[in-house]
């Protein structure tokens, strides 16, 4: 726990979430008061506080807050206009301004992500920077990421909030990787049924067979990207915590280097015993994040690499665990 900014007691949305069921035990083991915000899918941690109520309800908000020194604002909606409006719009709101009221926030952090600065959509000729603009792509979750940066922003701008943005990758957790990269389900962001045009590729899917897809350009080249562990993302919220170094900036937070498809299905491909399927897309870019500030100022070190998260997706699918499904976590 902090003595720099005496963070005590921690408020945290979306706490049934990925990156929340991973967070929250690591909150408690640093010593922290916990407090989680249980919207519809059930919380349930030995020491941590659990309110159940939704951030878009300005009472409830109220409530929550009292008596805390930091928010970790988690709660998200992915593509639904409905819950954009609730909790990207209104709940942020919500939590920004009775923060602002309340007089005992230290310390206000939200998890963004890598879809605000357009990722794959827009060519990406250097490595994405904190400095560059907001751009997201067509969606509403790329929208509402944007939204969300921009207002914790201007709360900091215009009512001296302190703020952090922590702005994260892809989060992979549990066999995530796996299910993005094999061609039967359960998928997780998998491209492939839908770019199956050759004879090969089809029988895959017509016969229930499974390979590692490898994304390719059209020119042949494989896609390059990056992507991140739920571990490494835990870690950056801990180091951000009381750090007031973290105070009025964004850290970029992502694996220790991009990857490249045709590199990591041949790794797969190998590991499973599976046969390595190409699959031609148009129209994507490929992207790297630049985690040097994090690395520099919050002393930032990830420890997952692709590599390393295929291995623990693999132990992961041995154990023979089920796979969090993910809920409603406004």
């Amino acid at each position: 726990m902090s003595d720099k900014m005496k963070i005590k007691r921690v408020l945290v949305t979306g706490a049934s979430g990925k990156i929340g069921r991973n967070l929250l035990p690591e909150l408690v083991k640093a010593g922290y008061l916990v407090r989680a915000v249980q919207f519809r899918t059930p919380v349930a941690l030995k020491g941590v506080e659990v309110v159940r109520g939704s951030v878009s309800d300005r009472a409830f908000v109220a409530r929550a807050l009292k008596d805390i020194d930091a928010v970790c604002h988690l709660a998200t909606s992915k593509e639904d206009k409905e819950g954009f409006l609730d909790v990207s719009v209104r709940g942020t709101w919500n939590l920004l301004d009775a923060s602002k009221e309340c007089g005992c926030v230290k310390q206000f952090i939200i998890s963004s992500g890598d879809a605000a600065m357009g990722i794959f959509y827009y060519p990406q000729p250097v490595p994405i920077n904190e400095a560059m603009p907001l751009r997201a792509y067509p969606g509403i979750y790329a929208f509402s990421k944007v939204i969300e940066d921009v207002m914790v922003a201007q709360y900091g701008i215009q009512y001296s909030l302190p703020y952090t943005i922590l702005r994260f990758s892809w989060i992979h957790d549990e066999d995530d990787i796996l299910c993005h990269m094999t061609l039967r389900p359960p998928d997780f962001g998998s491209p492939w049924k839908s770019l199956a045009k050759t004879a090969r590729q089809k029988r895959f899917f017509a016969e229930g067979l499974d390979g590692v897809g490898c994304l390719r350009h059209p020119g042949g080249a494989a896609f390059k990207r990056h992507i991140v562990s739920v571990k490494d993302v835990v870690q950056s919220f801990l180091l951000a915590l009381g750090n007031p170094r973290s105070l009025g900036e964004t850290f970029h937070v992502a694996a220790p280097s991009a990857f490249s498809y045709d590199v990591l299905a041949r790794y797969i491909g190998e590991k499973l015993e599976l046969p390595v399927v190409d699959f031609r897309l148009d129209g994507c870019h490929d992207f790297e994040i630049d985690i040097t500030k994090a690395r520099s100022v919050l002393a930032y070190q990830p420890g997952y690499d692709v590599f390393r998260i295929v291995d623990e997706a693999i132990e992961f699918r041995r154990s023979g665990r089920a796979r969090t499904s993910a809920g409603p976590r406004g």
